[in-house]
């Protein structure tokens, strides 16, 4: 995707005036991640799917809801509900729980969700919203042309410091990202394994999600999360 092509999409997901110029620099590092970010925002749609640790076996399902850019991941048993309001700058991330609606405090970022490896911070994508990312090129993931970029932490908040995302060029949708910790280490990597097709719109199909230990670098947990297939809302 030229950036002639990238910045119309971008236009038209934003309704502002498409580019004129037709011999155009790359994208920035900014606009490949506010492409994504608005990539969730515009969706409108309903799945089920669930949470599975590699290790245990142990399952969480849950439904997701995309619409008026809300992000809404419900589980049962016990009951919690995760919102993420796309509305809001920077997004806002909150739970319904028994005792009532609360947002989640910064100190509880890095939580692990439902005893998974994924985080809330990792549900909230929150490095998606970070200023100032660095392109550092192209690369492939699983022989798909990808835009890797990097972000750095403005706010000092949850377990990452710096994290490198690889973008699809074709579709805009994340492929994978790797997460450090303050010290330069890696603590986590999301892998997009599996797509699938909601009409025009490519979604989730299955995401392997891994913590590492930042001393030896070695896997400490995995966790699988997979979808079904979309249903209008």
């Amino acid at each position: 995707m030229n950036r002639r092509k990238f910045l119309s999409l971008a236009a038209l997901a934003t309704q502002l005036p498409g580019p004129l110029c037709a011999e155009d620099p790359p994208p920035t590092a900014d606009e490949v991640l506010r492409l994504v970010r608005l990539s969730y925002a515009l969706q409108n749609y309903k799945l089920t799917g669930q949470l599975r640790d590699d290790d245990s076996g142990a399952t969480q399902p849950f439904e997701l809801t995309m619409a008026e850019r809300v992000i809404r991941f419900r589980f049962s048993n016990p009951n919690e509900i995760i919102n993420l309001d796309l509305a809001t700058s920077p997004p806002t991330l909150s739970r319904v729980v028994a005792g009532g609606r609360q947002e989640v405090p910064l100190s509880m970022l890095g939580a692990p969700v439902r005893g998974m490896a994924v985080s809330y911070e990792d549900l909230a994508l929150r490095f998606l919203d970070w200023p100032n990312g660095q392109m550092l090129g192209d690369d492939k993931v699983a022989t798909v042309r990808c835009w890797k970029v990097r972000v750095t932490s403005p706010d000092g908040a949850g377990a990452y410091g710096t994290v490198d995302v690889w973008v699809h060029q074709e579709s805009g949708g994340m492929a994978q990202m790797e997460a450090y910790d303050r010290g330069g280490k890696k603590i986590k990597k999301f892998q997009v394994r599996k797509i699938q097709k909601a009409g025009d719109a490519t979604v989730l199909k299955e995401m392997r999600i891994e913590t590492f230990d930042p001393a030896s670098g070695k896997t400490v947990a995995r966790t699988y999360m997979s979808m079904d297939k979309p249903e209008k809302n």
